[in-house]
């Protein structure tokens, strides 16, 4: 299975993670194909690795995540957050979604449980396949 390891700064979002991840037919498909429930909103990373990022969005690889009508889907890597936390990383299919920026799924807060402020550094490894 090949893996990745992403670095980048935790930055702050829209808001719309959290959204995304309530809606019942997306918290459903992450719950069966991820195998955690996640926690009620996702934790932005921007990455300093152009390459990489770039890699993973054009990666055929991932779990989908298909959307009814009306709304985007996407695909999920699992993924391990500073070699202990299990999670995922998605990637939305958004028109626009900024290409170095990951959302970072997990069964807790990542903030409140690692004590994670905005800038700090995070290294995230991620299973293309």
């Amino acid at each position: 299975m090949k893996k990745i390891t992403l670095k980048g700064k935790v930055v702050s979002g829209q808001k719309t993670g959290g959204f995304f991840v309530n809606l019942p037919w997306a918290r459903r498909q992450f719950e069966e194909k991820l195998g955690f429930t996640p926690h009620s909103g996702t934790l932005n990373l921007r990455l300093s690795q152009e390459k990489k990022a770039k890699g993973l969005r054009e990666s055929t690889g991932g779990i989908e995540v298909k959307s009814p009508k009306g709304f985007y889907g996407g695909r999920c890597f699992k993924a391990v957050v500073l070699s202990k936390v299990r999670g995922a990383v998605v990637v939305p299919d958004v028109p626009g979604y900024p290409s170095d920026v990951l959302e970072i799924l997990a069964p807790i807060n990542l903030r409140e449980e690692l004590g994670l402020k905005d800038g700090m550094e995070l290294t995230v490894t991620v299973w293309l396949k």
